[in-house]
């Protein structure tokens, strides 16, 4: 679904449609993500499932987009710092 479609106003909105949407969502297009997902649930009753789940994942959209992503040793207790993002590179400091 593109930013100018919409949901066809025939079809019930779906948790699954709202996945469908997150798919492999990266912090470059979390925001583009977050407006679909916004405009998808729009209509919807607070208690729908579909509904609540959007705005779950437009919380979660909202922090990646805004943050970008962790990785290595701050991304879970045990493991060790990624060397890519940890350790200098050549001529670095």
């Amino acid at each position: 679904m593109s930013e100018a479609q919409t949901p066809r106003p025939s079809a019930e909105v779906t948790v699954e449609d709202v996945r469908a949407l997150m798919g492999a969502s990266t912090p470059h297009f979390a925001l583009q993500l977050r407006n679909r997902i916004r405009r998808l649930i729009a209509g919807l009753p607070a208690e729908h499932p579909a509904r609540i789940e959007g705005e779950r994942e437009i919380a979660r959209l909202d922090a990646l987009g805004l943050t970008g992503e962790v990785r290595g040793h701050r991304a879970e207790d045990g493991l060790a710092p990624l060397a890519s993002v940890s350790e200098p590179g050549p001529g670095g400091p």
